[in-house]
């Protein structure tokens, strides 16, 4: 018999057949946890839209209408500029550094529903997350694995 160590052929391409099967199955999670995550400042941002209103009707009896912010949602990231961000400089509500989603918020004399969009995966079919002064963007509006 023969006194061999290491690897045979066979066996190497049976490991390597084994890494490719798991990074197939485990590449497809990771980049829907990237979205996921990515996606995540949209609620964190309706949220402290939702405080900002709640805080300036409690000060001026009314409630601050905002036109979309920036105007569409993309995959890169962009600048908020509060000078240019309308109604929301009324309210004083400026996000931590750049956005990757849209902001508005629409009222009426006694509610106000702020909405964002988000389209981090570039596929034009925009996730939205929605709050009122009573309810909070828990989940998104449209279905999960839309990002």
């Amino acid at each position: 018999m023969f006194n061999r160590k290491g690897f045979t052929l066979v066996e190497l391409m049976i490991v390597v057949a084994i890494i490719g099967i798991l990074a197939a199955i485990a590449i497809p999670n990771f980049v829907s946890m990237q979205y996921k995550s990515k996606r995540a400042e949209i609620p964190q941002n309706i949220k402290a839209i939702k405080i900002a209103e709640v805080a300036y009707m409690q000060d001026y009896d009314v409630y601050v209408k905002c036109s979309a912010y920036p105007s569409t949602p993309t995959k890169t990231t962009q600048d908020w500029v509060k000078a240019s961000s309308g109604g929301f400089k009324t309210i004083d509500f400026t996000p931590n550094g750049d956005v990757r989603g849209s902001y508005m918020v629409s009222t009426t004399a006694t509610n106000f529903t702020a909405t964002g969009l988000s389209d981090v995966d570039g596929d034009t079919v925009y996730a939205t997350y929605q709050a009122t002064k009573t309810e909070n963007p828990n989940r998104p509006t449209t279905p999960a694995d839309v990002y």
